[in-house]
């Protein structure tokens, strides 16, 4: 059993800026043509709500959330390292995220993946999240696919 410990941070957080790079390093090339057009909508700068996941002190992955609208928080910027991937890891994230949202009181967590990303697309499915219209500035974007999942009725 991997024991991964948790921590609530915010985009401040030196290991979560780092995890990052990781991430945007890695959808440049899985991305393609598209990167461009997804960077504009993943700043970092003031996300208050981060999670970081630790194994032996070391950090191996992160997500966030966001205010969507008053009754949704968006998912942002999940990532687990490579070394760190199909042990949990990123379930364990999502979930923290998912805790933290229904404790700030919101309803449900909406979020935006690419066509591309099969482990993406596979572990939101697994945690419960159903497709929904893309919304915002993913609509009409083909290679976007949205998520929601109820955490509660609103």
């Amino acid at each position: 059993m991997v024991m991964i410990k948790l921590a609530r941070t915010s985009s401040d957080n030196d290991d979560f800026i780092t995890l990052v790079k990781s991430l945007d390093a890695e959808l440049a090339i899985v991305d393609g043509d598209d990167h461009s057009f997804y960077t504009q909508f993943n700043k970092i700068d003031k996300i208050r709500f981060v999670v970081v996941a630790y194994k032996d002190g070391k950090p191996v992955g992160c997500g966030a959330i966001k205010e969507f609208s008053a009754e949704a928080m968006e998912v942002k910027r999940m990532y687990v390292s490579p070394d760190g991937r199909k042990k949990g890891i990123a379930t364990k994230i999502l979930t923290e995220l998912e805790k933290w949202t229904s404790e700030m009181e919101y309803a449900k967590c909406v979020l935006e993946t690419g066509k591309r990303q099969q482990d993406a697309l596979a572990l939101y499915k697994r945690n419960g999240y159903k497709q929904i219209k893309n919304y915002g500035q993913y609509i009409g974007v083909d290679n976007s696919v949205c998520f929601e999942k109820l955490l509660r009725q609103p």
